[in-house]
């Protein structure tokens, strides 16, 4: 009953009309953003977060986070009709979305996608509303050991969802020394500036993801020469109504996909593992094996139930625990501390309105989304047959923009276009970027955890396992660690010996 009165209450702020205003204009900028490759939703979400700073943080987040759904639609739009992912979480759409459209069908392709992507969403905000409370609760019981031990879990899941994983712990490595750059928290001393006056406050979050989602993206896409050749789709409510009878017969993969969506967002696998996990699950279970990658619909249901449900979910341990679920909830975790608000159990106690306000608005919001994304899909559709010599620049000016809006400072010009420059050798050298900004946001928490820890136990490591809930913790995040580095070399020393 507390979590139906709490919900009642986040109606009251959600549904006003300056909020439900807020939620049309972030939706279609969304859009926009997941609709033009080299922005996405983390990197439009912090373009926009300077705007917020004078809002008041109910109005803030719930635009951010409408922001966010439209960039997940969008990024599905341009993975159908060009076969090119708006968003990294869009890629696994790609395999049957656009064979699909090229066979004639972009229309149910459309619908199929924004249909099973509406009730992930949902089943996603149903999961969040009925755990927040638990999970608050349960997160009241944590100190330092214990939440050391969750931001270690953290680091150690991401060597587990896929890719090379020491490829991924390179990238946590650059985040977390990344992190240590500025002034010491606890004792106070300058670290790694190198004189520099500009890095004693360290480097700012927001002009590195601007450079790392935006601009070294964008590098990528010039030097691959991408050429925009989309397929045309007019939308009709007729055919919405015709996919939307068909769902039944993909209620398993739908089911299935969101479920793994929902874990993968609550843990911090993020919407991009998500949906290649469930397309890869969709076709190991189904009877039509064969169709896929030429235009199966369930090819479509499974990473698009996915994606949206792990992107819903990946704000609930965000705001109970701390510990962003996906690159985009880390930068609104870094926008909840510029507002003076802190993640984690107590926010919930302290500030419900805004907690329940979030949550309410994302019933309102992914409503909101699947209709508007379903009218202008022609409008947005037609902005990627623009020339690549207009669209280019113009995303490389509004990155530039935002990085200097942070705070008037040109030190954040230069700071994103380093960080362009890393990005872009991430990308050609296939190395990671989400652990970067996770460990980049996390890096700070997770030393101070440590070091008061230590503090507390006398520097005995034993800190760690001196209770069930902090050992058990521990465990699992060692465990994933051995077998994120361990249980893949064993794995390729048997695929040969199975041969």
């Amino acid at each position: 009953m507390d979590q139906l009165n709490y919900l009642a209450t986040g109606f009251e702020h959600a549904l006003t009309l300056h909020h439900v205003l807020l939620m049309a204009g972030g939706v279609l900028l969304g859009i926009l953003v997941g609709v033009l490759p080299g922005l996405g939703a983390p990197n439009g979400v912090t373009l926009l977060l300077p705007l917020t700073f004078t809002m008041d943080p109910v109005s803030a987040i719930i635009l951010l986070s409408s922001m966010y759904w439209g960039a997940l639609f969008g990024g599905s739009t341009t993975s159908i009709l060009f076969n090119i992912p708006g968003e990294p979480s869009s890629v696994a759409t790609t395999f049957d979305g656009y064979p699909m459209a090229r066979n004639g069908r972009a229309p149910e392709a459309l619908a199929t996608a924004f249909l099973s992507a509406g009730f992930g969403a949902m089943a996603g905000v149903v999961v969040v509303t009925l755990i927040a409370n638990a999970i608050a609760d349960f997160a009241l019981k944590f100190g330092p050991p214990e939440f050391f031990a969750v931001y270690l879990l953290t680091f150690c899941s991401y060597l587990v969802s896929g890719g090379s994983p020491l490829k991924t712990l390179a990238s946590l490595l650059v985040g977390l020394i990344l992190a240590t750059v500025g002034m010491d928290t606890v004792s106070g001393e300058i670290r790694l500036t190198y004189g520099s006056d500009t890095l004693v406050s360290g480097i700012s979050f927001l002009a590195a993801v601007v450079g790392l989602f935006g601009i070294g993206e964008l590098l990528v896409t010039i030097e691959e020469g991408l050429q925009f050749n989309g397929l045309k789709a007019r939308m009709s409510w007729g055919v919405v109504w015709d996919a939307a009878k068909k769902m039944p017969a993909h209620a398993v993969t739908l089911v299935r996909s969101t479920i793994v969506g929902c874990w993968m967002g609550i843990t911090p696998g993020g919407p991009t593992a998500a949906s290649f996990m469930s397309y890869g699950l969709a076709k190991r279970f189904s009877k039509r094996r064969a169709n896929f990658g030429k235009g199966e619909p369930d090819g479509i249901v499974a990473p698009e139930a996915a994606d949206h449900s792990a992107g819903v979910s990946a704000l609930l341990p965000m705001l109970a625990l701390g510990v962003p679920g996906s690159a985009t909830a880390a930068v609104m975790m870094g926008g909840l501390m510029i507002w003076g608000l802190q993640p984690g159990p107590m926010l919930f106690i302290e500030r419900p309105e805004f907690v329940w306000g979030l949550i309410s608005s994302m019933y309102v919001a992914n409503i909101v989304a699947v209709v508007l994304v379903l009218a202008t899909i022609p409008l947005f559709s037609s902005i990627l047959r623009a020339p690549f010599a207009v669209v280019g620049p113009l995303i490389i000016v509004i990155c530039l923009i935002g990085a200097y809006t942070i705070s008037g400072k040109m030190s954040d010009v230069y700071i994103a276009l380093a960080f362009g420059v890393l990005g872009y050798v991430f990308k050609k050298l296939d190395y990671p970027i989400a652990p970067l900004i996770l460990a980049m946001v996390l890096g700070d928490k997770t030393e101070d955890a440590f070091r008061q820890s230590m503090l507390l136990s006398d520097g005995a490591l034993g800190v760690f396992f001196a209770n069930g809930l902090v050992a058990t913790i521990t465990t699992a995040a060692l465990l994933l660690l051995a077998w994120g580095l361990v249980g893949r070399l064993f794995t390729r020393r048997a695929l040969p010996a199975a041969g």
